[in-house]
């Protein structure tokens, strides 16, 4: 949801500083929805399968970026 985006952004930055501006952000959650209980193995695979293949997973449907959420977010 937007607030949480808003929320995730905000805790990116405090927790990364000014390497949040630097660090490529990404989101399955955008092409597998909510997945309750199941979202932190398949996060952890698709992790995994980004690493091995040195790629990044784009964020679904990005378009026009909420101005709030200000770093580097894989369209």
């Amino acid at each position: 949801t937007k607030q949480n985006d808003r929320h995730e952004t905000s805790a990116y930055k405090r927790s990364l500083g000014e390497h949040a501006y630097r660090t490529p952000m990404s989101s399955i959650k955008s092409m597998i929805g909510h997945s309750l209980g199941a979202i932190c193995s398949m996060e952890v695979a698709a992790s995994v399968l980004a690493i091995e293949n040195n790629v990044m997973p784009p964020t679904a449907n990005l378009h026009k970026p909420d101005p709030d959420c200000d770093l580097d977010y894989v369209p």
